[in-house]
């Protein structure tokens, strides 16, 4: 049955940090003259718009300057998702993974858009997929038809690494960088992305399904297969093995969760379908 993706989910997200952006937008900033968020004091010669004159501060200066009110204008920041495209990602159980990725670009794209944002998208496999990548911008409709070539694009890519190579196609402006993976890559190459990215505010989205980890079966012959290179396997399912599988996807969550908190990351995970309240969440608690 094909998939049917639900109405546009607005999310409302935030950056730790001031806007660095050159444009008017909705982000607090330490930039401009222009706004209504009071930043301090300066005087006039240095802030000369005597609209802004404040006559208690003038008369407390102890040199007797003239003393201005100084405001920061909201600013509009890039939101870049930078996406693992290989072929794990396209693992399809009650959802296909690569729908919940669509369904998160077809938002942010949205929420980006009515924040006054840019946003930009950048697919990786084994290499850059110059056929996906889109610049910042900020039109309107370049959600959905991303979105849409997401969900009929066949995912064959053996790997992810060129991950790393994503942080060349995001621009000197600090952006909001969500990184979407189900990061099965190897931790290494896991460092070395966020390494990369590190001038920017980074967004770790763990997509992953219960059903990678787990068969309803409690035991018997079953078929697991490897997209990414390691074909098709029989295994003799059982209890055991079970706990062992289980086991390896705790360690993984550990392991992934003790490198973000080195990066100082808070990562997001998405176990099952999209959910806009959610990633809002994620920014507000």
């Amino acid at each position: 049955m094909p998939y049917t993706p639900a109405a546009v989910q607005e999310v409302h997200y935030r950056i730790g940090a001031p806007a660095l952006g050159h444009f008017p937008g909705s982000h607090r900033s330490a930039r401009g003259d222009g706004g209504f968020e009071f930043r301090g004091h300066a005087p006039l010669l240095d802030a000369p718009d005597a609209r802004r004159l404040d006559l208690h501060a003038s008369l407390r200066d102890p040199f007797g300057n003239w003393i201005v009110r100084v405001y920061s204008q909201r600013k509009a920041i890039p939101v870049v998702l930078v996406a693992d495209l290989s072929a794990s990602m396209g693992f399809a159980a009650a959802r296909r993974k690569q729908d919940v990725l669509a369904d998160l670009v077809d938002s942010l794209a949205w929420s980006a858009w009515r924040s006054g944002d840019s946003f930009g998208f950048v697919g990786c496999d084994s290499q850059v997929r110059s056929d996906l990548l889109q610049p910042p911008t900020r039109a309107r409709g370049v959600g959905p038809v991303l979105a849409a070539r997401l969900r009929t694009l066949e995912l064959e890519g053996r790997s992810a690494s060129a991950l790393a190579q994503a942080a060349l196609h995001l621009g000197r402006q600090r952006s909001l960088v969500f990184l979407v993976s189900d990061f099965h890559l190897p931790l290494p190459e896991v460092d070395t992305v966020l390494a990369a990215m590190a001038h920017h505010e980074r967004v770790p989205v763990v997509l992953w399904d219960p059903l990678e980890f787990a068969m309803s079966s409690r035991r018997g012959l079953v078929r697991a297969y490897d997209p990414e290179g390691g074909g098709p396997r029989l295994l003799w399912w059982r209890p055991a093995l079970r706990e062992r599988w289980l086991a390896a996807q705790q360690q993984r969550r550990a392991s992934l969760l003790q490198l973000f908190d080195r990066h100082r990351l808070k990562p997001l995970f998405i176990e099952g379908a999209f959910d806009a309240d959610a990633v809002t969440r994620h920014f507000h608690t």
